[in-house]
């Protein structure tokens, strides 16, 4: 039986990891109230925290069931998360990946090629990031770049886009039939939300490193991008392969969305386990733990 002291452990060791949550959420926190001069006033169609964890945490739970699925049927899965910057892809691939196994579910951000990967086959660096059985990839970002930020910025020309309209079609039809579950997701905000965020990074000293010069340019060239995406969307939308679009001007129900879009794409179910029992330690007569010296441990400011 559990003692109270145990007992207060255990809880205290759960409530530690739902803080985790925490933590991330204190900094949309601390943005919505550097955000407040930017502000409509319109606030009460934020959908409210207590609702927004409920839902999360439950998702998470479902989550896990899918990732035990996953590797007890050995399936492939590759999520694609694109969209413009500030649209919130990383808020919900940190939600996705927070509470399951890194050596299941990965996250692949690739950078800008360097000299030698710039003359491969462009799917090349890619490919090399795609799950073995049993594993998860979710692409902050993937070779969509070519269709994008390669496109509006000038770093290809207009017949390598062309060739990559054509050829990524078949590309993901390759993956798909050697047994790939492919998931695309186009996270849409609005011009206004985008500068608000943006506006929001500038303010706040602990977000600016988010804001890159590619993005600073990239709120001059909303239009150009604005006409990439629709012809990205338009070539490579294919039925064995789709895009979902996610609303995403309300971080927190784009999140939510997402993660459930995600769940009802695969279906799973719960995997058989045998019961875990913890064994005894073994205890030797012998056995001497020896001290630490005192100059070995970090000081306890805290």
């Amino acid at each position: 039986m559990t003692n109270p002291s145990t007992f207060e452990r255990m809880r205290a060791e759960i409530e530690d990891s739902f803080d985790e949550e925490l933590e991330l959420e204190i900094d949309d926190s601390r943005l919505e109230a550097l955000a407040a001069e930017y502000s409509d006033g319109d606030g009460d169609a934020l959908l409210d925290r207590r609702t927004y964890f409920r839902e999360l945490f439950r998702l998470q739970h479902e989550l896990i069931r899918l990732q035990d699925w996953v590797v007890h049927k050995k399936l492939k899965v590759v999520v694609i998360f694109e969209g413009r910057d500030a649209a919130g892809k990383g808020g919900v691939i940190k939600r996705i990946t927070q509470r399951l196994n890194p050596r299941v579910c990965r996250v692949a951000a690739l950078p800008a090629p360097n000299e030698r990967e710039r003359t491969q086959w462009y799917f090349q660096r890619y490919a090399q990031h795609l799950p073995a059985a049993g594993e998860i990839v979710l692409f902050d970002r993937s070779w969509y770049n070519r269709s994008g930020v390669e496109r509006v910025m000038g770093f290809c020309t207009e017949e390598e886009v062309e060739e990559f309209f054509r050829s990524v079609p078949e590309f993901e039809r390759m993956l798909v039939r050697s047994g790939i579950i492919l998931i695309k997701y186009w996270f849409s905000i609005t011009d206004e939300e985008q500068q608000m965020r943006f506006q929001m990074r500038i303010e706040d000293p602990m977000k600016q490193w988010k804001l890159s010069p590619m993005d600073v340019e990239s709120r001059r060239r909303w239009e150009a991008y604005t006409a990439a995406k629709e012809a990205m969307l338009d070539a490579t939308d294919i039925p064995e392969a789709p895009w979902r679009v996610v609303r995403a001007d309300d971080k927190r129900r784009a999140r939510l969305n997402c993660i459930r879009h995600l769940l009802d794409q695969i279906a799973y179910d719960d995997v058989p386990k045998d019961p875990v029992v913890l064994p005894d330690r073994v205890r030797n007569a012998d056995y001497i733990r020896h001290p630490v010296p005192d100059d070995k441990y970090v000081p306890e400011a805290y």
